[in-house]
């Protein structure tokens, strides 16, 4: 997989670790992101890190280097984007490639989700919208949009 504005390609086990890190609940997910934040605040601080996440898969009875892993591929989209002075919008288009490729794949037995971007005209300024939709609902969008058009054509 590569990355839109980056121009990265990535491993196949970053798939992989979005998907491991779909199946956190909340509580779980959130107090992975403060372990995560207190290390960037803090990168010195690599063996307090490291002891942080083993106590995390002690608690929650997972393995740790897996958890490491995940951590990894976390990590990558900042650090690719330091490098590459990306602007906030490009790194979050690029992190939504990644979330959809995490959500897609974890949910192949059940649910598809897709995500997009829309980009609405307000006047003289645009908005970016997303929104996150299964399968039907992306079909009755898009048969809702063909409408809308084939109406509009009508007009012009």
């Amino acid at each position: 997989m590569q990355l839109h504005f980056t121009k990265d390609v990535l491993p196949d086990s970053v798939s992989a670790d979005f998907q491991n890190l779909n199946k956190l609940n909340e509580q779980q997910f959130l107090r992975l992101i403060e372990i995560l934040f207190q290390f960037l605040l803090e990168p010195k601080e690599t063996e307090r890190f490291m002891q942080q996440l083993g106590e995390f898969a002690g608690e929650h009875g997972m393995s740790a280097g897996p958890l490491r892993n995940v951590m990894k591929s976390v990590l990558l989209m900042p650090q690719g984007a330091l490098k590459k002075n990306l602007t906030v919008e490009q790194i979050k288009e690029d992190l939504l490639t990644l979330v959809t490729v995490g959500t897609s794949e974890v949910q192949k037995v059940g649910n598809i989700f897709l995500q997009l971007k829309l980009v609405v005209r307000k006047g003289n300024s645009t908005e970016n919208v997303y929104m996150e939709l299964t399968l039907p609902q992306f079909y009755n969008f898009l048969h809702e949009m063909e409408r809308a058009k084939a109406s509009m054509e009508c007009f012009s």
